[in-house]
């Protein structure tokens, strides 16, 4: 499997499991029935899950930029080792601006954001230069 192709797997699957420590949360914070139902007034969630969830919002809005990308050059037939690079780039930079927004370290997750934007940028570049 091309590089870009795998990374772009690990990000979806990073991705769809962003959830699943909000959730559980969620579930400890308020209950079964209140975390799964529709309470008038919920107990708020921890600090670091409401800022995860954050993250997961951004990662979900993301993640079509990169995947079209990686999945028009695949589809013209262009993998070299800078959509590779980038991909791997954006994965970290992915997990890295998850870890920093959950816990609040705002320079760091500026960063890792615009880390991951320019990994974009790079596959861009490489298709639009084609």
């Amino acid at each position: 499997m091309k590089t870009e192709l795998l990374y772009l797997t690990y990000v979806a699957a990073f991705t769809g499991l962003l959830w699943v420590p909000y959730i559980l949360d969620r579930l400890f914070i308020r209950g079964l029935i209140s975390a799964v139902g529709y309470p008038e007034n919920p107990k708020p969630q921890s600090p670091w899950a409401q800022r995860l969830m954050k993250a997961h919002t951004n990662a979900i809005e993301n993640l079509p930029v990169f995947a079209a990308l990686v999945l028009v050059a695949n589809a013209i037939g262009l993998s070299n080792n800078i959509i590779g690079m980038a991909s791997i780039v954006y994965f970290g930079a992915r997990i890295v601006h998850a870890v920093s927004y959950t816990f609040g370290i705002l320079f760091v997750r500026t960063l890792a954001h615009t880390v991951g934007f320019f990994a974009q940028a790079a596959i861009a570049w490489q298709i639009l230069a084609q």
